[in-house]
């Protein structure tokens, strides 16, 4: 695999590590710290210096009620569900985003596909697969982008990402990604507002494919 070279900005990181991240984003973080041992060890780091600092914070003791009611309520908890494992080229966070099945593509036209993995008021999660040589229309945001490649790679105006790599693109980004040559790109993409799309097709069919 082709080094990564686009990686997460260290404030995504950070919050992602503190569980300050809306749960769209912090899936495609987590897909890309399973493959990217820098931004991993960042995390890990950043968690560990969360622990360090609450092990400085003073002690309350609990009232014996409030400690059977913790403990009940610890003992009515349901069993975690079993792990799900990685598949193919989908890292662990996606498949389990994915209930362990394979996508359920709906096409978008010119052989573009997405599925919408979730979808709340703090943003929406979903798998996009552009053919090579497919552009997706030309856009800007409304606020936050951002974009893990999972198989293949493509370009824009901010260069080249390959698998592995993310692109964050803000409210002062405007572009057109193209799918490379070769394998069709598949992403992970992560989005906290509607996109700005340029042509009018677009646009009317954005309220369709909740983009």
């Amino acid at each position: 695999m082709t080094p990564i070279s686009h990686h997460i900005p260290d404030d995504l990181l950070r919050a992602y590590a503190t569980g300050n991240l809306p749960h769209a984003f912090s899936v495609v973080v987590a897909a890309h710290v399973s493959i990217c041992d820098a931004c991993r060890a960042q995390v890990e780091a950043e968690e560990m210096l969360g622990g360090a600092l609450l092990d400085r914070c003073g002690t309350a003791d609990l009232s014996v009620s409030a400690r059977d009611r913790l403990m009940a309520a610890l003992d009515s908890l349901p069993p975690p569900p079993a792990p799900v494992r990685a598949s193919g080229i989908f890292p662990a966070p996606v498949m389990q985003a994915l209930d362990g099945n394979p996508p359920k593509w709906r096409m978008l036209g010119g052989g573009i596909r997405q599925q919408i993995l979730s979808a709340d008021a703090e943003g929406s999660l979903r798998l996009l697969y552009i053919p090579p040589g497919r552009a997706v229309p030309e856009h800007g945001h409304r606020g936050l982008e951002m974009t893990l490649v999972l198989q293949g790679s493509f370009s824009d105006s901010a260069g080249r990402f390959g698998r592995g790599d993310v692109e964050c693109a803000h409210d002062d980004v405007d572009h057109q990604p193209i799918a490379d040559a070769g394998l069709p790109c598949i992403c992970l993409a992560a989005t906290d507002a509607p996109l700005r799309f340029h042509a009018m097709m677009p646009r009317l069919l954005q309220p369709l494919f909740r983009i």
